[in-house]
């Protein structure tokens, strides 16, 4: 087994924000070459945790290590374009400050949207759209795709092609993958390593099996847990009487193959 290669590091990771603590105690790596999925309930600081990652957000304690000059590509949740506003395929491209033609095709080619250059982005569908928006994040061939969501507003059959899409273009370029989903049963065949989240990381752990853990029932209820195709994890921490993580060891998101 190689040696993972680090790409991030966030070590004891707390945010707070007045008296709200939204992420606490957070340990997390993320390596080149490896998926991980980031799960959890609404409002368990995801998308908080994804700007700490991203450098959008300081951690109020803790601390925060990139490889250095890692390039990084993100892809959004959402794309809301006035539709009064004209806008092909390629002008959006060129919204990330890349004008070189072959370079956009190049990414284009990657998610099999070479076709929907000239297009109009008002009249691409859903799976389409998500196909563009995941080429401009690979405009600057980032060594890490931070992907929120990205199979939203997607059929069941576009979000299956989505995914392994994403796990060939992990494949073919050997980059780490950050991505939010609510699809796990879905992801469960290109995902190296789950991390669930609420404010702290409950159980983290590969995807292998359907698992009846009482900290992930706790989160999303039976039926909800059973909706999902789960993974086996470790989870060596206690709550105190608010629900707040009583840390014995150090729960690290860490990928392993």
């Amino acid at each position: 087994m190689s040696t993972p290669v680090d790409l991030v590091r966030l070590r004891d990771v707390n945010v707070q924000f007045g008296t709200n603590h939204v992420v606490q105690n957070v340990n997390l790596d993320l390596h080149k070459d490896c998926i991980t999925t980031l799960i959890g309930p609404n409002g368990a600081g995801k998308t908080t945790l994804v700007r700490v990652v991203l450098g959008l957000i300081k951690p109020t304690t803790g601390n925060v290590w990139q490889q250095p000059g890692l390039s990084i590509g993100y892809m959004p949740q959402k794309l809301h374009i006035d539709r009064t506003f004209p806008l092909t395929v390629k002008r959006f491209l060129q919204t990330a400050r890349i004008r070189n033609e072959d370079t956009m095709i190049s990414a284009l080619e990657a998610v099999s949207a070479e076709h929907l250059l000239t297009h109009s982005m008002h009249d691409l569908s859903g799976g389409e759209t998500q196909r563009i928006m995941l080429a401009r994040a690979l405009l600057r061939e980032p060594q890490l795709l931070v992907l929120d969501e990205p199979v939203q507003g997607v059929d069941i059959n576009g979000q299956v092609e989505l995914y392994n899409l994403i796990g060939q273009i992990r494949k073919q370029r050997g980059c780490g993958v950050l991505m939010i989903s609510h699809d796990l049963h879905l992801v469960m065949s290109s995902t190296d390593h789950v991390i669930c989240l609420n404010r702290h990381i409950c159980c983290s752990g590969h995807p292998e099996h359907v698992s009846n853990d009482p900290s992930f029932i706790d989160l999303f209820g039976q039926q909800g847990a059973n909706s999902f195709a789960l993974y086996s994890h470790h989870h060596n921490h206690s709550h105190d009487t608010h629900g707040d993580v009583i840390t014995d060891h150090p729960q690290t998101g860490e990928c392993k193959h």
